[in-house]
């Protein structure tokens, strides 16, 4: 499958799945509150497929436009409905019931990653450890006396055993401080502590990963370019490579260590390469030219070898998290919750001015990270899927009308009121919270568009 394709499926699966899990939390709410469903749809617009099932008929159909969905239900303001069915109008239900349906979708998704992240944690994920690599020169984790090799035990006090723990604490910290504490420790067993400035951050208004904004780096092991397996089939095979080979050097240009030879051979698809390796002690030429291989849109060489030290390599960066199934439900609660609790926080610093609008990333990006996520393996790819999940339940849940928060604004306002809000109040908000939401969409695109020039 070419790089595009396999980006598109991984977006369509995640956007899928999410759309279908909001709309069917809203359908089982209105089953339960005795409501009528005429339809559900994923997607908008001309239907390309349709079925009725179930007693009362519920179309079941899948629309041209494929970004969101709706549960039609029966509605007197939206036509004329059987006196027998009148009961069934939801319309007619009573407002906490009303809310009920309508903040089910959002919940519905809240939901979905809870569930997720349990199953992950209760199965265990290999993660990269906090493992730092040099940091880079004049940065805030060079000036904090940071060093090549140290593991961060701590960030504020709080026990973080994976890189992405590590980047998830100190992102929740930067919101408010200047500086975090970090409590290392060096290949010498020496435990320290390093002040890290994080102000640099929330300056930049959030944009670009913060990390490397604070010049942290995740540890690069210096490996010997030693062949550790070569594939069959592969280009280097072809070119008469052997398990064992030591590279010395490639187009005469020494190579010090395999990030080097890799380094050269990823920049050089189609390329005819010039190598010297020594194998049985004595040095031999070879002519390799490595396979041209798709990658994010971009072309890059590949040989289908592997280190010799690999193995040692991975022991040394990665450790594998897993809990029990009533700690890995909790966790995964708690995760839910403080990234909802974040996103909810990054979009009210947004509107305020202190987080960039650059930030806002549209369909175009989302995909791109989809794609990623799922080619890094079924781990990052299904963490992707629970955090736009809760993404989605974030936004649906803003007082805007249009979406579902602002459906349970006029609910809110119809119990102070003791009466329902006025059609011509809510034909106003309609056509706000639409003006609204095209704006959003336009930054979204624009910055879609803005990232696929400058790269």
């Amino acid at each position: 499958m070419s790089g595009f394709l396999y980006y598109l499926a991984a977006f369509a699966l995640v956007l899928g799945v999410l759309v279908v899990v909001h709309e069917y939390g809203h359908y089982l709410a209105a089953r339960w509150a005795g409501v009528k469903v005429l339809r559900f749809s994923v997607g908008f617009g001309r239907l390309l497929w349709a079925r009725r099932f179930g007693r009362d008929g519920t179309e079941w159909a899948i629309a041209a436009f494929p970004l969101g969905g709706y549960v039609k239900m029966l509605d007197e303001r939206e036509g004329d409905v059987p006196a027998a069915d009148l009961h069934r109008s939801f319309n007619r239900q009573p407002v906490l019931k009303r809310m009920v349906i309508v903040a089910a979708g959002p919940l519905a998704n809240f939901l979905l990653a809870i569930v997720l992240y349990w199953g992950l944690f209760w199965h265990g994920t290999e993660e990269f450890k906090p493992l730092l690599g040099a940091p880079v020169a004049a940065s805030a984790a060079a000036t904090a006396g940071l060093e090549n090799g140290e593991l961060v035990l701590k960030v504020a006090g709080e026990p973080v055993q994976t890189w992405q723990e590590m980047r998830w604490a100190l992102l929740e910290r930067a919101v408010d401080a200047d500086e975090v504490a970090l409590e290392v420790i060096n290949p010498r067993r020496e435990i320290s502590i390093r002040r890290l400035d994080v102000s640099a951050v929330r300056r930049s208004g959030w944009e670009g990963d913060a990390l490397d904004r604070l010049g942290l780096a995740l540890h690069r092991p210096s490996l010997p370019p030693v062949l550790g397996t070569v594939k069959a089939n592969s280009a280097a095979a072809d070119a008469g490579l052997r398990l064992g080979d030591e590279v010395l050097s490639v187009d005469d240009y020494e190579i010090d260590s395999w990030a080097d030879f890799v380094r050269i051979v990823r920049q050089s698809p189609g390329k005819r390469l010039a190598l010297e390796v020594l194998r049985d002690g004595q040095p031999i030429a070879i002519a390799l030219t490595p396979a041209t291989i798709d990658e994010q849109g971009e072309e890059i060489g590949r040989v289908g070898v592997s280190v010799s030290d690999g193995d040692r390599a991975r022991a040394a960066l990665m450790i594998t998290v897993s809990y029990g199934p009533v700690s890995a439900l909790r966790k995964a609660v708690v995760e839910t919750w403080d990234k909802s609790a974040f996103t909810l926080l990054m979009m009210g610093k947004m509107i305020t001015g202190e987080v960039s609008w650059r930030n806002i990333s549209g369909p175009v990006t989302i995909a791109d990270y989809a794609g990623r996520s799922a080619r890094l393996g079924l781990d990052y790819y299904i963490k992707f899927m629970a955090l736009v999940s809760i993404s989605l339940g974030v936004l649906n849940l803003l007082p805007i009308p249009i979406l579902d928060g602002g459906h349970l604004l006029y609910y809110l306002v119809e119990i102070i009121k003791r009466g329902p809000v006025s059609e011509r109040t809510m034909e106003i908000g309609q056509q706000i919270g639409l003006a609204l939401l095209l704006i959003l969409m336009a930054f979204a695109f624009y910055n879609d568009i803005n990232r696929l020039i400058s790269g």
